[in-house]
């Protein structure tokens, strides 16, 4: 049961029916539902199963309802609050769950690319146990598994820094650049590239999944940075954004709404995948615990980008809960909402 209005109890069942919800909450049997009333269905909205409530700003909520009030009137009739049920609220307390582990794989754990031995000094071998606890405990309808990919004559590479020419920008000339180092590339067009150790060569020891993570029968693996003359940090795009994977198609297909990422590492390829998430229009949702970075200051960058484009962080025990409807977030429902604004002004 839910206390959504000065100790007036509503049942969970009414946010999976949508004229019970709509009369549930049309407290003045107006046949509409005015700003008051639709803070009360926030309300109810927006909690765990534990009986939190999370507060939806005023601004926000009120930004939320002039979406869903189309015609300007200050109401939400019975045919806005259908568009509003199907296109939001069922989001909210059913959402279909992606899950995305990326990068996971020896030589950043254990190989050329150790990221303990990075600034932040992180074991990447951590992300093993909770993502593993994750895919055997939460139902998640569709899982994949992200895969740096390169070619031996890979751009990052910094022992291949000599095969490209550099651009008279490049603050770091050839013969005295070193790992971690930005160089520019002459191109054209000319490409600012951070420079990496050799690493995830396709087909060597390096490039496999960790051996103690679990892979589920059925899961999609994603290959990225294929192409040896760009870098490709997201698991959507490569970094100039010329060629996506095929991540986007599978979601689609799968009709995904939300989606949880981990991995390796935090602050680079996570960090831009789950950007590119939350700018394709995904609710997106970064497991903290269940992630590893390089630099501790960009790591923090990482998560001040997810929480200002309305993501969320969590830790992999609250998981669980999200993906099954019981714990819903505002900031998801908020996000989602700004998705079908964007979405009814391109139809316009």
């Amino acid at each position: 049961m839910s206390d959504v209005d000065n100790g007036s109890p509503v049942d969970e069942v009414c946010l999976l029916d949508m004229d019970a919800c709509y009369e549930t909450f049309d407290k003045d049997g107006d046949g509409q539902l005015n700003f008051d009333e639709f803070r009360l269905i926030c309300k109810a909205l927006f909690r765990n199963d534990k009986g939190h409530i999370y507060p939806l700003p005023e601004d926000r909520a009120r930004h939320v309802f002039q979406i869903f009030d189309k015609n300007d009137d200050g109401f939400i009739d019975k045919e806005e609050f259908t568009f509003c049920w199907n296109h939001w609220i069922k989001v909210i307390v059913r959402p279909v769950s992606a899950f995305l582990v990326v990068d996971v794989q020896n030589d950043f754990i254990s190989g050329t690319l150790n990221i303990s031995k990075c600034n932040a000094q992180q074991d990447g071998s951590e992300v093993v146990e909770p993502i593993n606890r994750l895919l055997e405990t939460v139902p998640f309808e569709c899982v994949f598994y992200s895969l740096d990919w390169h070619p031996p004559d890979h751009v990052s590479f910094i022992d291949n820094v000599h095969m490209r020419e550099l651009h008279v920008s490049s603050p770091v000339s050839a013969d005295k650049a070193q790992a971690y180092d930005t160089v520019v590339f002459a191109g054209p067009p000319p490409m600012k590239q951070r420079l990496w150790p050799r690493h995830c060569v396709q087909d060597s020891w390096g490039a496999e999944l960790h051996r103690d993570l679990k892979v589920l029968d059925g899961a999609v693996k994603v290959y990225k940075g294929t192409n040896s003359e760009v870098d490709s940090y997201s698991v959507f795009w490569d970094n100039k954004k010329l060629t996506d994977t095929n991540l986007s198609m599978q979601l689609r297909a799968r009709g995904v709404t939300d989606i949880y990422i981990c991995g390796l590492a935090y602050d680079v390829c996570v960090g831009a995948t789950i950007a590119d998430a939350l700018a394709i229009g995904y609710r997106s949702v970064l497991v903290d615990d269940a992630s590893r970075g390089v630099d501790l200051a960009d790591i923090e960058k990482t998560k001040a980008t997810i929480l200002t484009n309305h993501g969320v962080i969590v830790d992999s025990e609250q998981v669980l809960a999200m993906v099954e409807g019981r714990d819903r977030r505002p900031e998801l429902g908020y996000k989602l909402a700004m998705e079908l604004k964007h979405a009814m002004e391109d139809q316009d």
